[in-house]
This record gives C-alpha cells, structure tokens and sequence, in this order.
C-alpha cells in the first residue's frame, strides 16, 4: 500500500528485487513494476534513491530500503528527479500533481 500521507494511499504497488551475487557489499537492484506518477520513478520502475546507489552500506536492511522508497513517496525529491517534467509540476503547481498522481493510482494500482 502506499503511504497514508501521500497521494499514492489507496494504491497498491509492486516492486522488483534483484540480489547481486556480491550483496550485500553491492545495493540489490529495486524498481517499480506498478506504474507511478513520481518525480523520482521513471516510466520503466527506475528508482532514483542514493541508498540504491552511491550512499549504499552493507548494513542496510531490505526493511530499509523499502522505508526509504515509502518515504520517497510520499517526500519526492524534485531536486534529484529522473522525471524533470513531473519535478516541475510538483515544484509549481502541487494541487495539479497530486490529482494526476492519484488518477494514475485509480488507473493503475488498484
């Protein structure tokens, strides 16, 4: 489910874990196979999250990894998106970007 204090809420959201052979020394690879409406979230489940990537430890749990991702939803970082035109319109216009996120939950993860 998403985040009670994000427009994602009602939604159900499935994500991809892969393991590398050498984790936890390398992140696992994690993506969306839900669609989404996220700054952060690319059309192909992409995460852009630094404890995925470059800030990663190998004493991060997977329960951490997916609070990060939780609070990623519903805290978007529009400074770092992979997604530049839904950063700019959760930048400028919030009220237009949450009822676009939360027709995409109706359309697509319920």
């Amino acid at each position: 489910m998403g985040p009670s204090d994000s427009p994602y809420a009602s939604g159900v959201f499935y994500l991809s874990i892969t393991f590398p052979t050498d984790f936890p020394m390398k992140p696992p690879k994690v993506s969306f196979t839900t669609r989404i409406y996220h700054p952060n979230i690319n059309s192909n489940g992409s995460i852009c999250l630094d404890i995925l990537k470059d800030q990663w430890s190998p004493s991060l749990t997977i329960s951490k990894v997916l609070q990060s991702i939780c609070s990623l939803m519903s805290n978007p970082n529009p400074d770092d998106a992979l997604v530049p035109d839904i950063a700019h319109l959760y930048k400028t216009d919030r009220s237009r970007y949450e009822a676009t996120a939360q027709e995409w939950v109706r359309k697509y993860a319920m």
